[in-house]
């Protein structure tokens, strides 16, 4: 028996280094993408030797790419986007000339105005692992508020509160060395996929607005180590720490150091 060669329409972009599998299914779904000269459907599969696919009426290639997943500690300034006119500054500026050559994507992101752990990849698989609603990745960050939050209102943060019929909520949040009268400027804050500003969106309706917002672990991978603009390619073991569910107690939380030398990415596949 001959084994199938047919792969899904939105596992081949991924592969091909195009986009995420959600990346691609939005494509799909606007029309960018067509197979021999027909519209594309979502969940498609197709023969990568012999059908043609043109995305946004470009063909893309049958070429997989070179598998590498990479850790980047990104500054303020930067948006995470392949292109965005808008915004010429991208996280994918802080790679070195010799990995510029490989297709690399997101696996979830940062607004301009944060920084912090940062997870860019061509493989679009793992990307799709981590940015799947199904699989529940704690994301940690650090918040420093204009104004001292109260413990008092901490309970508030984990219930969440209405925002435009959608309800924002945090699965714990802790204050970082408070004062005498139990508050604090300083939060650590944990959460499973948020909404886009999601933490700036919840903390702005409670009438603290956020003045600096660092992710600094993902799963169990803390960003401990890598400078501010600087990276390191991830081996098997350090991505599976991606998907592991952080120590109960949160790490003590420390407010990031000046800016260093970046640490070299490495352009070897780890």
């Amino acid at each position: 028996m001959h084994e199938d060669p047919s792969v899904r329409i939105q596992k081949f972009l991924a592969d091909a280094g195009l986009c995420s599998r959600r990346a691609a299914e939005a494509l799909i779904t606007a029309g960018e993408v067509r197979v021999n000269g027909a519209p594309a459907t979502l969940g498609q599969r197709i023969n990568p030797a012999k059908d043609r696919v043109v995305v946004q009426g470009r063909e893309v290639r049958n070429t997989p790419q070179t598998r590498m997943t990479l850790a980047v500690n990104k500054p303020r300034g930067l948006v995470c986007s392949n292109d965005d006119p808008r915004n010429p500054d991208t996280v994918f500026d802080l790679l070195p000339k010799e990995l510029q050559r490989l297709r690399f994507f997101c696996a979830g992101r940062l607004d301009k105005d944060s920084e912090g752990l940062m997870i860019l990849t061509t493989d679009g698989d793992l990307a799709n692992r981590l940015m799947h609603p199904r699989n529940t990745i704690v994301k940690r960050y650090q918040v420093r508020l204009e104004d001292p939050f109260p413990a008092s209102r901490l309970a508030t943060l984990r219930r969440g509160v209405m925002i435009e019929g959608e309800r924002h909520k945090v699965e714990y949040a802790a204050l970082l060395n408070p004062q005498r009268e139990g508050s604090s400027v300083d939060l650590d804050v944990w959460m499973h996929h948020g909404k886009k500003r999601e933490i700036r969106l919840l903390f702005l309706a409670l009438g603290f607005p956020v003045k600096r917002l660092r992710r600094y672990q993902i799963g169990a991978f803390p960003i401990k180590g890598i400078p501010l603009r600087g990276g390191k390619a991830l081996n098997p073991r350090e991505i599976e720490l991606l998907f592991s569910l952080p120590r109960s107690t949160p790490d003590e939380v420390k407010t990031p150091r000046a800016r260093r030398t970046p640490r070299s990415l490495s352009p070897r596949s780890p």
